[in-house]
């Protein structure tokens, strides 16, 4: 027994279409078959598509035949008559469900991130300098360390902390004087115009100094809590035995930035 389909496909299932998928409306009547000519005859082929009500009876199709197709009705994708999916749109056979448009929230159709703009190439730097002769005169307990070169830091904001961290109070310097614990947390302020630069106490314990390279070294701190303007030949000592020094960065150390 076979019933048609809305398109007329014939169907040996009464809920769906063995073509194309179609719900069968209950109480569709019945087309009757010979079985003793569909045994004689051989398995028949489905029907065309289009056939109507009226276009005959046709035997049911054997369950050793190949599976009819069915075409996507959204983007006319070939699928088995099984696929519960369009592979190329997604499209839901079952429930007839259309495939989500793009949206502009979803991860998967958007576009590479972008990289990241270069870091800025740092005009200036300061140099962090052991010295053994601002130790001798800081009486310290702590031993010195050995005079090397410089640690040199590009200053790439216009604004920098002088000072040792903290994870606990959660400090933070540009300028890290770890090492030498004569240094405050919060030891002083570097700031900049771009071409002046100024530096300002920060309440430390020890003090902070400022002299010129050509002279003695300082005997008086400077005042806590007011800028101080560097001339090009200064130097700032804080802690124990760290002198620090500002400059224009070479254009070997701005090739090593980028």
């Amino acid at each position: 027994m076979t019933v048609n389909c809305p398109s007329g496909h014939p169907s040996t299932s009464t809920d769906y279409c063995d073509v194309c998928g179609l719900p069968i409306p209950a109480g569709t009547p019945a087309t009757g078959s010979d079985p003793a000519g569909a045994a004689a005859s051989g398995p028949a082929a489905p029907a065309p598509a289009g056939a109507g009500l009226g276009s005959g009876v046709s035997a049911p199709a054997s369950p050793d035949a190949a599976p009819a197709g069915q075409l996507c009705p959204n983007c006319s994708e070939a699928a088995s008559l099984d696929a519960l999916f369009c592979e190329n749109c997604g499209y839901d056979f079952t429930t007839g469900t259309m495939p989500r448009a793009a949206s502009s929230l979803d991860l998967s159709s958007s576009g590479p991130t972008p990289p990241a703009p270069p870091a800025a190439i740092a005009e200036w730097v300061v140099e962090l300098w052991v010295d053994p002769d601002w130790y001798a005169v800081q009486q310290s307990d702590d031993p010195c360390p050995s005079p090397g070169l410089p640690t040199v830091i590009p200053l790439t904001e216009k604004s920098l902390l002088i000072g040792r961290p903290s994870r606990s109070r959660n400090i933070h310097p540009e300028i890290d004087c770890g090492d030498d614990t004569g240094v405050s947390r919060r030891q002083a302020q570097l700031t900049t115009d771009g071409t002046r630069w100024w530096v300002e106490d920060l309440q430390s314990s020890n003090g902070t100094y400022v002299a010129s390279a050509a002279g003695p070294l300082p005997e008086d701190p400077i005042i806590p809590g007011q800028r101080q303007e560097l001339n090009p030949d200064d130097r700032i000592y804080v802690g124990a035995w760290t002198r620090l020094v500002v400059r224009k960065a070479t254009p070997e150390e701005q090739a090593g930035q980028a």
